[in-house]
């Protein structure tokens, strides 16, 4: 009987025991479970965000088929694949060139001309399935089908300009402008159209002449440089005259008036000696006679001369006489009467 109760009591010390230590292993499979439940909440979270790029688009597809358009940068939702699947569309700008062409001028002579075109796909979501369509979203598949719209157009551009309005030594006459707005008339609506691409700029790389058109070229800029020299020439020659004419004429008015003015002041001069004269001869008469009488002897005589002349006739008495009768009446020369 002992023995069963040390038996007992055995058992009852391993049951008190199991107690105080309950078992974990139920609780680790649940914790296990919502362990890979939050991983894969994570990854089907995951697998519907996508991430809209600054300078791109992405077009949503369901099934293959374009369901909408992402434009703004940053993380929108989808569903997970297989049912929507996202496809990011370049919008950044591009350019393309169409490499050397030869085309005809209106006037029927060649070129080679280069063009450039600037496009980049328009930020519309209608625009945007049009690019995804035509190219099947492939930026080098566009560039290379623009060329050949760029080239053709070329062509039909460069048929309504004559070479002299492309290639000229007069910058006034030169229409490149002119030229790349109507390449741009001819391609922009209609890659809009096709592609959904918008042109924001065209122009004109480079612009030769090949031997044949060179040589007509340089024999038409030759001629227009001599028929400009000619011209110039006769202009020069005619202001030339002008210029003569007018110097002449101002030469001839000059020469007049200042004979007008010699004649006033010869006048003038002839009037005051008049003047002088009348005065001298009034105060002293003699004197002014023997002045005059000196004065018409230098005029006539000179060191070449010769003279046979009466010594009693005027103005030569002078010499004979001498200027004894020129004292003024009254007065006596100094001596006492």
């Amino acid at each position: 009987m002992s023995s069963s109760h040390s038996h007992s009591g055995h058992a009852h010390d391993h049951h008190d025991h199991d107690h105080d230590h309950p078992p974990t292993s139920g609780a680790l499979p649940w914790r296990r479970i919502a362990l890979a439940a939050l991983l894969v909440l994570f990854a089907a979270a995951s697998a519907c965000l996508v991430q809209v790029r600054s300078g791109e688009a992405t077009v949503i597809t369901r099934f293959g088929n374009p369901a909408r358009v992402l434009l703004d940068p940053g993380l929108a939702w989808r569903l997970p694949a297989p049912f929507e699947s996202a496809i990011p569309v370049d919008l950044r700008l591009r350019t393309t060139s169409s490499g050397l062409q030869d085309v005809g001028t209106r006037d029927g002579l060649r070129i080679i001309v280069q063009a450039y075109v600037a496009w980049q796909v328009q930020a519309d979501p209608e625009n945007i399935q049009r690019f995804m369509r035509a190219v099947q979203n492939q930026p080098d598949e566009a560039a290379r089908q623009i060329r050949t719209f760029v080239g053709s157009a070329l062509e039909t551009s460069a048929s309504g300009f004559d070479l002299a309005s492309l290639v000229n030594t007069d910058a006034n006459q030169v229409h490149i402008a002119d030229f790349e707005a109507r390449l741009r008339g001819q391609i922009e609506q209609q890659l809009l159209s096709t592609y959904g691409v918008r042109v924001l700029q065209v122009g004109i790389e480079r612009l030769t002449l090949p031997s044949v058109t060179l040589g007509a070229t340089v024999d038409r800029m030759r001629a227009e440089r001599e028929t400009i020299a000619t011209e110039r020439t006769a202009e020069g020659k005619h202001l030339a005259a002008e210029i003569r004419s007018a110097a002449e004429r101002d030469a001839r008015i000059l020469q007049a008036d200042a004979s007008v003015q010699a004649a006033s002041i010869e006048a003038q001069s002839r009037v005051q000696a008049a003047e002088l004269y009348g005065k001298a001869y009034a105060s002293a008469p003699e004197l002014y006679n023997l002045l005059r009488s000196l004065d018409t002897l230098g005029t006539l005589v000179n060191a070449n001369t010769r003279l046979i002349l009466r010594t009693d006739a005027a103005p030569f008495r002078t010499l004979v006489e001498g200027p004894a009768n020129l004292v003024p009446p009254g007065h006596n020369g100094g001596q006492q009467p």
